[in-house]
């Protein structure tokens, strides 16, 4: 074979097989539109003025819908801050406040509710003392009975007030056994420390409705801190250990004690009966300038007790009896007053069922 090149230039081939190999010749492609409109759409010139002011009207609403939008959102923007933060001078209050406010009037309600059906029974309803000591007292409440005091005499007991492991005062804190949990305890010092310028609604513990009288009227309750109470200067502290059965109120002569007078022969005697918290009678007489006796006899067990206290019309005690804890009987002796017309209550239970009036002529 020879080595010779062919004229192509490869040796051994012709020319149709050396490569590159050649390709048929290709079709230039189809001429193809840009866009798949017509091309009509996209002219810009020949608007008509009929056209023109449409697109300018257009455009105009646009700003005037979007500036709208913008001025809405600033004035809803201005309006929530206030509403956040009260107007300027105190115009109105700021929401958190107000929230607060109507938080701490639940909160009193509930407390209320709380102190008649677990401490109203030594304590008395009004806080007036009985088994346990007064609360509704101002020099008491101006700085003895604070929240820090209250909170732990709920959470310990009796004891943190004199050490005497004995004291008649449980532990009320569930996180030391007892039955209220600190929501409830938080409530019920709300309740004690209420302010005497509000007046709040007594609630249905059951079902949060208010309490309608006999006299078809929502009855209310008003709280016993004066907020204008200063104890005098020569005041003392008010003594953190209190100790004894009943809360005072009385000498020993206005309260049927041993050092009362005995009663005269022929001396007149009412009768009357506390059952079911509640007096049998609801009006007693006596006469005029002379000692009289009230033949009381107690009937309820485990309500904390009840007595007989004698009132004039301006409030004052004239006559404070022995709470008779346990059921049992006593004859208070009774000193003379004069003619008119008085009230009788059990200070213990110093609601409708056991208050009367007592006319003496």
């Amino acid at each position: 074979m020879s080595d010779e090149l062919t004229p192509g230039g490869e040796p051994g081939r012709d020319p149709e097989e050396r490569l590159p190999a050649r390709r048929p010749p290709v079709a230039p492609p189809a001429p193809a539109e840009r866009f798949s409109a017509p091309s009509s759409t996209h002219q810009t010139g020949g608007l008509t003025p009929a056209r023109s002011g449409q697109i300018v009207r257009q455009s105009g609403s646009a700003r005037w819908i979007s500036f709208l939008g913008v001025t809405i959102v600033a004035l809803f923007v201005i309006a929530y801050y206030f509403y956040e933060t009260g107007l300027p001078f105190g115009l109105t209050q700021p929401r958190l406040e107000a929230q607060a406010s109507v938080q701490q009037v639940t909160s009193v309600e509930e407390g209320y509710n709380l102190f008649q059906a677990n401490c109203a029974r030594c304590h008395g309803a009004a806080g007036q003392g009985g088994i346990g000591p007064v609360l509704n007292d101002q020099a008491k409440l101006f700085a003895h009975l604070s929240p820090t005091y209250l909170k732990n005499v709920l959470t310990v007991g009796g004891r943190y007030v004199c050490g005497n492991p004995n004291s008649l005062m449980p532990v009320w804190a569930d996180t030391n056994g007892g039955p209220l949990n600190y929501i409830q305890i938080h409530d019920l010092i709300a309740f004690l420390r209420a302010p005497n310028t509000e007046t709040y609604v007594v609630r249905n513990p059951s079902l949060n409705e208010p309490v309608i009288g006999a006299d078809g009227k929502v009855q209310t309750f008003k709280g016993w801190v004066d907020p204008n109470f200063k104890p005098a200067p020569s005041a003392t502290p008010f003594p953190a250990c209190w100790s004894g059965n009943t809360a005072g109120g009385g000498s020993p002569s206005a309260s049927g004690g041993p050092s009362a007078a005995p009663l005269p022969s022929g001396a007149t005697i009412d009768q009357l009966t506390a059952q079911n918290v509640s007096f049998d009678v609801k009006d007693l007489s006596a006469p005029a300038d002379q000692a009289f006796g009230i033949d009381f006899k107690q009937m309820d067990a485990g309500v904390g007790g009840h007595n007989v206290q004698i009132k004039d019309s301006s409030g004052k005690i004239l006559f404070d009896g022995e709470v008779l804890n346990d059921p049992g009987e006593v004859t208070y002796q009774v000193p003379a007053l004069p003619a008119g017309t008085y009230t009788f209550i059990c200070k213990i239970h110093p609601i409708p069922n056991m208050t009367g009036t007592l006319t003496v002529k």
